[in-house]
């Protein structure tokens, strides 16, 4: 769907932000972390995840394996990206979350956008995908955030943020913000 080639775009953006440091959340697998830590061999990359790092993990990346909940906030300032991640949790906790991205100068997120037309075309997928992918895929629409959801959940006040959010045919709702 092109989200991680969106992220880095996004990211090269704030050259400023980068020298102090990018975080992600819900690292997964570590293709974005070590993407970013390719792309940005100045900068400081930190991932979080409740999973073990992964075998293959860039070795810049510094990973922090747990609840990020009960993590200690990372150094404030520089970049903190989610993707596919925040549309596991429900309002109480995105609001936690919400104070924890205070302290960070630029918000890269992309999640699923919670709309008609990502399931229409998710249902036509549905003879090429196996039935795990075919129902999370449904589950992860259903979760996802309409215009004007994410901020808001997480609790960011706009007038401390310059905000752009759009979504894509291909059904990613995208927000970026930066400090105002």
């Amino acid at each position: 769907m092109g989200n991680e080639r969106w992220v880095c775009r996004m990211v090269r953006r704030f050259p400023e932000a980068v020298g102090r440091g990018i975080v992600e959340i819900g690292a997964g697998d570590g293709a974005l972390c070590g993407k970013l830590a390719r792309l940005f061999p100045q900068a400081r990359v930190a991932a979080y995840d409740l999973a073990p790092a992964p075998a293959d993990l860039d070795s810049r990346v510094e990973w922090r394996r747990g609840d990020i909940f009960a993590a200690p906030a990372p150094e404030p300032g520089g970049i903190l990206v989610a993707n596919l991640f925040l549309h596991h949790f429900e309002k109480d906790l995105l609001a936690a979350l919400g104070r924890w991205f205070e302290m960070f100068e630029v918000l890269v997120f992309n999640e699923p956008d919670r709309a008609r037309l990502p399931h229409l075309l998710g249902g036509l997928m549905h003879p090429w995908i196996n039935r795990v992918t075919r129902h999370d895929m449904h589950v992860s629409i259903r979760a996802g955030f309409a215009a004007g959801e994410i901020l808001g959940l997480l609790g960011l006040d706009p007038g401390r943020w310059q905000i752009r959010e759009t979504s894509t045919w291909r059904g990613a709702r995208r927000v970026l913000a930066s400090r105002n």
